[in-house]
């Protein structure tokens, strides 16, 4: 899907990007995961769990039609999984109030709703996936030229990618995505050709590199393990509630999490 196109097709839409757990996690003895596979078997989805603030209130501004970036959160592998669409605007989370969910709220209720959540349609899978690491790696260059490999994405998918909320903040389990940063992950997730860029060498010479301008290695250190996998998205973006595992082993909840809980739920229903 080429810039022009996709540029002519957005209108008055807006973009964001929301997260999700693709590995199980048991929560009151339910999985919370829900990976790309999950969300195309379903095909739509109400994006339920969301307990932090900030992430509710960006829901409430969506409109259908709005273009998603579903991304991977809280694993191995973090990043962009594929791409979704907003078919329902916001409405009361009832899993708030359901004491046997995941996310249950005790301080909300029907007739005081405090938490709301949108429906997703799910829309394509990104041809390539594209890694947590290979958007840090693009933030991180010192030239505005992008690597050998992916010089299609020009200076200013570089500079679009380095302004990403994702890359410069990356906690929140929703975010804004400007038009010109949808149009840069589009050409990467259409069109590859990053296997040959050492990446993931790279970030660790950018930590080195930090770390002698006097920024303390500790600190450093914690910053990479809190961004890792931006599992902040998975404590209240999470939706996707598939069965307990039956071998499944408890994971810990990611710990700093700007949102309630991190992952998507599993309660869903195919519609």
């Amino acid at each position: 899907m080429s810039k022009s196109m996709m540029a002519s097709e957005s209108g008055p839409r807006k973009y964001w990007l929301m997260k999700a757990e693709p590995e199980s996690r048991i929560v009151k003895g339910k999985d919370v995961k829900f990976s790309v596979d999950d969300f195309e078997a379903l095909g739509t989805t109400p994006w339920e769990g969301v307990r932090n603030h900030e992430a509710k209130n960006l829901m409430r501004s969506m409109k259908i039609g709005d273009q998603v970036l579903f991304y991977h959160s809280n694993c191995k592998n973090p990043g962009i999984a594929g791409f979704a669409e907003v078919c329902k605007e916001a409405y009361p989370d009832y899993t708030a109030w359901d004491p046997s969910h995941p996310y249950y709220d005790p301080k909300t209720d029907k007739d005081d709703p405090k938490w709301y959540m949108v429906d997703l349609a799910f829309k394509s899978r990104a041809k390539h996936f594209v890694p947590l690491a290979l958007l840090r790696h693009i933030h991180g260059l010192s030239s505005a030229a992008p690597p050998a490999g992916i010089e299609y994405l020009g200076v200013s998918g570089v500079k679009a990618i380095g302004t990403m909320a994702l890359v410069t903040r990356g906690r929140l389990s929703v975010q804004k995505v400007e038009l010109d940063t949808w149009d840069a992950i589009v050409l990467l997730a259409e069109r590859g050709s990053w296997e040959d860029i050492n990446f993931k060498g790279k970030e660790k010479g950018i930590a080195k590199e930090k770390t002698k301008k006097g920024k303390a290695g500790a600190k450093a250190k914690k910053a990479k393990e809190e961004s890792d996998e931006d599992e902040e998205g998975v404590a209240e973006g999470e939706e996707a509630a598939m069965p307990a595992p039956k071998t499944g082993k408890k994971r810990k909840a990611p710990e700093g999490d700007e949102d309630a809980r991190p992952t998507r739920r599993s309660t869903r229903t195919k519609k």
